[in-house]
């Protein structure tokens, strides 16, 4: 999936000063000014080596059978092959990577405002689908919805191009035209959009509602923690009614990291003043403690964190904070369990280094970095991270509870999302949702109600097209899966008929761990008692 350029390669590390961050997988977590960490070993061992690279690049460059790229050579090959050696954070940036990772951590760019996919039609020829056209954005108010196929940019055809390409080619400077032409429904006509280019804004807290009996929602997504993301959060209390909550849930699910200075403030405004956040040091740097410099001006509300595989750095150190603090009950997944401390170092011609000096630890003291020594690096990004504890690394929350280091976070409770079925796959991967939404426009051209329902009847109607569409399946499979397959039909409805943050907010109010979260708010307020008694009894000695 491309959101206007933004690769996955360019979402890993970013900026210019000297920078400590620590990237997750996908992410990456950015904060203060540190010192440029000293070169190991004698000044002779490093000229002997320079001078054996010298040699040899020099000898590919005279023989190898093609001109050789210098850039490709370096950037691409020698520089990479050298980290790769170290760690599996340490980086190195070329300047287009840079400018679109400091655009990522502003939260901001100049385009038509909507992401986009990569998808093969049926003639197996790759086209690009518009996935969200963002509320408020040139390409929303031009009227662009999701599920269209984008056929041409400015007269280019875009058949067989990457999505990445695509939204090259809609990006562009602010006030200057684009012309977008797409295909829309089951039909084959074209529809035309001119749309001015514009800045486009986008909060890392994509949601926040009322869910019910006084507990509020607020999620910070894949986005990350950017330059915006706790003044959205605090702002996101606010119109939640803040002193009046009764319990938050707070959904840090799929976030891959961002900037530190960012998960300060949203750690620090849920815990006392004064309360550590993180900490962090290393070999060659000095030990630096992040506290919560405003707290929680005394609203105890109870909060439970949701959490998965795929919560890194930053959202490590908001749920490990609040858990070592017994602040919050932390539900879901053992998280990613990234803690490196990058230091980016400034090179020539806008490139730079991310290279690991220190590590980050929690406010009991345990290591958030789990172990990569004995893996390869495809299977420490993706595979699952099971260990999530070190026996050896045993530390205690403030009412004592125990907790473990060196494997990122592990929740109070294990939530295990259910499966997705087989006849629900199989819609999945053939795109079917999509085709039917297609369908459902075609029919239904009135706008629909606030609060509709995808009901029995609907259903029924979306059994007899796949019928038609000689779709293999039981009725046994129908039947079991019924209540996913109508959600996910929902969605998909909702995302055209009103907006995706509409359709999200059905998905999350449905979300079964959404759910369970709700249901473990007691839980989450005997743990905030305890804490808070704890809490009293230091501060009466």
């Amino acid at each position: 999936m491309a959101h206007f350029g933004k690769s996955l390669k360019r979402r890993s590390f970013i900026q210019i000063p000297v920078l400590i961050l620590a990237g997750a997988a996908i992410g990456g977590l950015y904060g203060p000014t540190t010192q440029v960490a000293s070169a190991a070993g004698g000044d002779d061992d490093i000229s002997a080596s320079i001078k054996d690279f010298t040699r040899l690049y020099s000898t590919v460059e005279q023989n190898f059978a093609d001109p050789l790229n210098a850039d490709q050579a370096i950037y691409d090959g020698a520089i990479p092959g050298m980290l790769v050696t170290l760690d599996p954070h340490s980086h190195f940036f070329d300047p287009k990577a840079l400018k679109a990772m400091r655009e990522d951590q502003r939260g901001h760019y100049y385009g038509v405002g909507m992401e986009v996919v990569s998808k093969l039609n049926p003639a197996h020829v790759m086209q690009t689908i518009v996935v969200d056209p963002l509320v408020g954005s040139p390409a929303y108010k031009a009227g662009l919805r999701p599920n269209d196929v984008i056929v041409e940019v400015n007269d280019k055809q875009t058949d067989g191009l990457s999505s990445a390409d695509v939204a090259d080619l809609l990006r562009g400077p602010r006030g200057t035209p684009v012309q977008i032409k797409v295909l829309r429904g089951e039909g084959s006509d074209k529809l035309e959009f001119n749309i001015i280019r514009d800045a486009i804004t986008r909060s890392s807290v994509s949601a926040s509602f009322m869910l019910k009996d006084g507990i509020g929602y607020v999620r910070i997504d894949k986005t990350g923690f950017i330059e915006t993301t706790g003044t959205d959060f605090l702002a996101a209390l606010k119109k939640l009614d803040e002193p009046n909550l009764k319990g938050l849930v707070l959904d840090i699910r799929g976030n891959p990291g961002g900037l530190l200075t960012e998960a300060v403030t949203v750690a620090g405004h849920l815990l006392p003043k004064g309360s550590e956040v993180v900490s962090h040091h290393g070999r060659a740097s000095q030990e630096q403690s992040y506290k919560a410099t405003e707290g929680n001006h005394g609203l105890n509300y109870p909060i439970v964190v949701l959490t998965n595989r795929n919560s890194a750095s930053a959202s490590e150190i908001v749920s490990g904070a609040l858990q070592d603090h017994d602040r919050a009950w932390i539900l879901g997944d053992n998280t990613f369990g990234k803690g490196l401390v990058q230091t980016v170092y400034p090179l020539v011609e806008n490139t730079g280094l991310a290279l690991t000096t220190a590590k980050y630890y929690t406010p009991s003291g345990r290591l958030i970095q789990r172990d990569y020594s004995s893996v390869s690096f495809f299977d420490y990004y993706y595979r699952s991270n099971t260990a999530a504890r070190n026996e050896n690394d045993v530390k205690m929350t403030d009412s004592g509870r125990t907790v473990y280091g060196g494997g990122g976070i592990s929740p109070d409770e294990k939530f295990e999302e259910p499966p997705l079925g087989p006849l629900e796959i199989s819609l999945l991967t053939r795109d079917e949702f999509a085709a039917y939404t297609k369908h459902f426009f075609t029919l239904h051209k009135e706008q629909l109600p606030a609060g509709w329902d995808f009901d029995a009847a609907q259903m029924a109607e979306f059994h007899t097209w796949l019928q038609g569409q000689k779709f293999d399946f039981t009725e046994a499979d129908f039947t079991k899966e019924s209540a996913q397959i109508r959600r996910s039909l929902q969605e998909n409805i909702y995302k055209t008929a009103f907006s995706v943050d509409e359709s999200t907010k059905y998905v999350l109010q449905t979300d079964p761990e959404v759910l369970a979260a709700v249901a473990a708010m007691p839980k989450a307020s005997a743990l905030l008692e305890i804490g808070n008694k704890v809490r009293a009894e230091r501060a009466r000695k």
